[in-house]
């Protein structure tokens, strides 16, 4: 490695890696191979022989790598700025906020924690040990989403009268950790709705003020004994606009339109890492491809270069949580739930 590669290297933001699962591997890892202001600088896994096969593909030394035993020790690797925590769900707080404690900044996958009092606790954690805690967003990096935001935020065609959106898929194996309430905190609503509630609120600019929903029915009382099979709901914004949403684990679905007064646009498929594909009611958007992961993680190494918040922060994670909440309790009790707009202040 010359010295010029070498300099460039040392002014990279070194992540690490805590969870070495298919996202991981299939996604993550690669994409920082692929970025210009982070890179690779550690991983952590229970299992030795995952360690051992990521240090051979990207090259790390063996002080890079980490059990979640002794992940405590990454305080001590000043290579290491970011921790990218990419665990189940009920898994986040702890390592949120054990990297926090270590002063390493925070990537957390989505949903940033399975109770409303767990993500209050890691911003807390965060903020009292001066860290940056970014969620895993993706999607605000996508070019077609950054289309949809400014479509309905210009209201290129006209004010927005109604949103649809459907992310649902197929769950496969029965013992996977996303079937598992205790792990995963829920059903579709927490691993693919969310991206339904996101795009509702970037595409309005506001948080709803309620939500009603209600469960699918079960059709595998077996696999689903832990959590929801499926779920629908709608979301009200204090502008008028409602957002009709629906998840589940027993089919396909990946689709976001948006209707307005004078046209529509839409997104089909809408929340994949990639082929993504868009129209409107005036023709076709074509946009080149671009690596979701690679610019999420370089614009959060930017923001903790310049020590300026992400767009996808901590308190966007909490806002999320907060609905989440309040469409599980909807379809518990078969009610309209109100949401406060002093719980999204500051987000």
């Amino acid at each position: 490695m010359n010295a010029m590669v070498d300099d460039k290297y040392r002014q990279k933001s070194g992540v690490a890696l805590v969870g070495l699962g298919e996202y991981s591997s299939g996604q993550l890892g690669p994409a920082l191979k692929e970025t210009a202001y982070c890179s690779l600088a550690g991983v952590v896994s229970g299992s030795e022989e995952k360690r051992r096969t990521w240090q051979r593909e990207y090259g790390l030394d063996a002080g890079s790598l980490y059990s979640y035993d002794n992940f405590d020790d990454v305080k001590d690797n000043p290579d290491i700025d970011i921790v990218y925590i990419v665990l189940p769900n009920a898994m986040h707080a702890e390592f949120v906020i054990r990297a926090a404690r270590a002063g390493k900044h925070v990537i957390c996958e989505k949903p940033l924690a399975t109770t409303v009092e767990d993500a209050k606790r890691m911003i807390e954690a965060c903020k009292e040990a001066g860290v940056r805690l970014s969620v895993g967003y993706r999607l605000h990096f996508d070019l077609f989403h950054q289309e949809m935001m400014r479509l309905a935020r210009n209201r290129i065609h006209g004010n927005i009268k109604r949103i649809i959106a459907d992310d649902s898929m197929e769950i496969g194996d029965k013992n996977q950790w996303r079937v598992k309430g205790a792990l995963a905190g829920g059903g579709p609503l927490m691993n693919n709705g969310i991206y339904c509630v996101q795009a509702a609120q970037y595409l309005t600019g506001e948080p709803p003020v309620a939500v009603r929903a209600s469960y699918l029915p079960k059709t595998d009382t077996e696999k689903f004994a832990d959590v929801e099979e499926g779920v629908r709901w709608e979301m009200e914004f204090g502008s008028g606009v409602t957002a009709l949403c629906e998840s589940s684990y027993s089919r396909n679905g990946n689709s976001l339109k948006v209707e307005a007064e004078d046209g529509w646009f839409e997104l089909s498929p809408a929340y994949e890492y990639n082929g993504l594909k868009g129209r409107t009611s005036n023709g076709e958007m074509i946009f080149p491809k671009v690596n979701q992961q690679a610019l999420q993680m370089d614009d959060f190494a930017i923001c903790v270069r310049h020590n300026r918040p992400s767009r996808v922060s901590g308190e966007m994670g909490l806002r999320d949580v907060i609905i989440l909440e309040a469409i599980y309790e909807s379809a518990d009790t078969g009610r309209r739930v109100p949401l406060e707009l002093e719980a999204f202040a500051g987000v």
